[in-house]
């Protein structure tokens, strides 16, 4: 596995997302409570790299963002859609080390 180091864990504000470059590709990194979470940041109903800058919020358990355009709500999970079950983004492995937040980038999958 190879991990990437993206950025400091101060540098996302506790309940929001920041977007990352990663070798060509749109990362949206979440920092929601305690938790950490990387989805891709290409939203499939607008076409705009924007999951990054969407709303937090927990759908039956479920942490999940909504696109700031259109509003559907991914899981940070699973990548699945609320709205849309045959509309998925994809999830990415990621940590903290220390106070650096690393992402895994063996699988990275340029859009």
């Amino acid at each position: 596995m190879s991990w990437e180091t993206i950025c400091k864990l101060d540098d996302i504000a506790p309940n929001t997302g920041a977007a990352a470059l990663v070798n060509g590709v749109q990362i949206a990194i979440f920092r929601a409570g305690e938790q950490l979470y990387a989805i891709s940041n290409h939203c499939p109903f607008s076409g705009a790299n924007v999951l990054a800058r969407g709303i937090l919020a927990d759908i039956n358990g479920d942490i999940c963002v909504a696109s700031p355009l259109y509003k559907q709500h991914f899981s940070l999970l699973t990548g699945q859609c609320h709205e849309d079950e045959s509309v998925k983004v994809d999830c990415y492995e990621v940590r903290l080390k220390g106070k650096e937040i690393e992402l895994q980038t063996s699988e990275l999958k340029a859009a």
